[in-house]
């Protein structure tokens, strides 16, 4: 099972073999999640999943928490808050995008996907995409914007899923401050463990604005990378003929 994209889900088990923690109300509910996270012997990277973790009604009252450090940051930066109309209302709307949109796949539980039996023992390759993703790089927070395909090699035991389930996936793993190098082995595994193909292909094409952006500002550089499982790693034949079927053009 793979520990970086469903670290949320697992971690859940391992809370309740784990005595829990002394929670004061006066300490800071950031600082009681990590405590929880800490007790459970599991980890809270940029990238990991952390829902297990939060209870009920706990998500609005962080939302705050991160709305009035926001605000410290934009004062810090020597904006005035309090008298410039437009930033009055930037730290509350920041933490919502955070904690709701950009980074929802972080603190937010994996979406329900239905799967449904490979009735008619399907056995030929199946190609999903190309998805669109976006995202955000955890070293500066940019945004990530790219394209993501899929390849399927099922089996008689294989689950089937829904053509629009993949891309609940792709947004909840990407929906998290990533690399895309991790990004994709992180898709790899949730699919491989969902889907429990003969071989997977995971291919992703994006453009990272922390270089458009800042950096050397190069607007023409893109990042492509493959994760390969099971028959599309041990065939070439297959490797290429999925790689010649999808379409890395603008």
């Amino acid at each position: 099972m793979n520990a970086l994209a469903l670290a949320g889900r697992d971690a859940g088990d391992a809370a309740t073999s784990q005595p829990a923690p002394v929670e004061d109300a006066g300490t800071p509910l950031s600082t009681r999640i990590r405590e929880r996270v800490r007790a459970a012997g599991s980890r809270f990277h940029a990238n990991d999943n952390i829902a297990a973790f939060i209870e009920p009604g706990e998500l609005d009252a962080l939302q705050e928490e991160v709305a009035n450090k926001m605000r410290d940051v934009l004062q810090s930066l020597v904006i005035d808050i309090d008298s410039d109309h437009n930033t009055q209302d930037t730290a509350r709307r920041v933490a919502k995008m955070y904690l709701n949109e950009v980074f929802r796949g972080r603190y937010h539980p994996e979406p329900s996907v239905t799967q449904f039996p490979n009735a008619e023992r399907l056995n030929e390759l199946m190609i999903v995409g190309p998805i669109t993703v976006r995202s955000a790089c955890s070293h500066h927070f940019c945004p990530i914007m790219g394209r993501l395909w899929i390849g399927l090699m099922p089996n008689e035991h294989s689950s089937l899923l829904g053509l629009s389930k993949y891309s609940r996936l792709a947004e909840w793993i990407m929906g998290r401050p990533q690399i895309q190098e991790e990004a994709v082995t992180q898709m790899a595994d949730l699919l491989m463990e969902r889907v429990s193909p003969d071989g997977l292909a995971v291919v992703m094409q994006a453009d990272h604005f922390c270089m458009h952006w800042r950096g050397v500002k190069d607007n023409n550089s893109k990042m492509v990378n493959s994760v390969m499982r099971g028959s599309f790693l041990r065939d070439p034949a297959l490797r290429r003929e999925f790689l010649s079927l999808i379409s890395l053009k603008d």
